[in-house]
């Protein structure tokens, strides 16, 4: 059972703000296997980490640039983005109950104060100089900047820094960027993300969503040596069940839990 890879999604998102180096080092510091983030672009086409279309939810976008609604990270510099609070949120909301449960230090709480949002830059050269993996979600991007070759960019970049292509898989919804990676390098392994296996299988992993995946599903793609990852996975009963049935690893924003989990097997 310890061969379930531990994923933490957007980073160890209920205990620090998601899609940040924070949430990256507290999933680090907890023990997951490997990261997943999502990759966005600005509009002076720098890749960045971001999860949504619009800086609203996870960011003082608002407050800062009040006339610019709805705030899509696509029509915003990198230097505007990089200007953002993108850990106060986190602290004013606590999406997780975690800092009220006391699972939040005062020390981290104060840390969070102002954090950045990422560029794909630093979260790849944090995974490799920390020795660890990360999943690369590249999100389908909202206009203007909806033409840009994110696929393209992101070997591009890869290749630049040098990171250890073990380190790296990348999954998306956008199946065919997949095919451009692994035709660009094949030595970089792709997950194709799905809302069901309702597919006719095309790839060798299969990200789905675990609502819509029955035990048997997940059995019976093992059995023609696909592999299946589901997400997002935070009950330690469902965390069992799909352990149980031969998943091949599970997304979870409580990456503490599912350690947990994993070690009673």
């Amino acid at each position: 059972m310890a061969s379930v890879l531990n994923i933490a999604h957007r980073g160890a998102r209920s205990l620090a703000p998601e899609n940040t180096l924070a949430a990256a080092r507290k999933a680090l510091e907890i023990g997951a296997d490997l990261w997943e983030t999502d990759v966005l672009v600005t509009a002076d086409k720098e890749l960045v980490l971001l999860h949504d279309d619009s800086l609203a939810r996870t960011t003082n976008a608002a407050a800062r640039f009040p006339s610019r609604s709805p705030w899509m990270v696509t029509t915003f510099t990198l230097a505007q983005v990089r200007s953002l609070d993108a850990g106060t949120w986190f602290l004013e909301t606590d999406p997780f109950g975690q800092i009220t449960d006391g699972r939040v230090t005062p020390a981290e709480q104060a840390a969070f104060r102002g954090e950045k949002i990422p560029t794909l830059r630093e979260a790849l050269a944090f995974t490799q100089e920390t020795n660890w993996r990360i999943n690369l979600e590249l999100k389908r991007i909202p206009p203007p900047m909806e033409g840009f070759p994110i696929a393209s960019r992101v070997l591009g970049l890869l290749d630049e820094l040098g990171i250890e292509t073990h380190r790296v898989i990348i999954s998306s919804f956008e199946h065919g960027w997949l095919r451009d990676i692994q035709r660009g390098n094949p030595e970089i392994r792709v997950q194709a993300l799905v809302s069901d296996l309702g597919i006719e299988p095309e790839f060798r992993t299969y990200n789905a969503w675990a609502p819509t995946v029955d035990d048997e599903q997940i059995r019976a793609a093992a059995e023609t040596g696909i592999a299946v990852n589901l997400y997002t996975v935070n009950r330690k009963e469902d965390m069992r069940r799909f352990i149980a049935a031969g998943v091949a690893g599970l997304f979870t924003d409580f990456p503490q839990r599912l350690r947990a989990v994993l070690r009673q097997e």
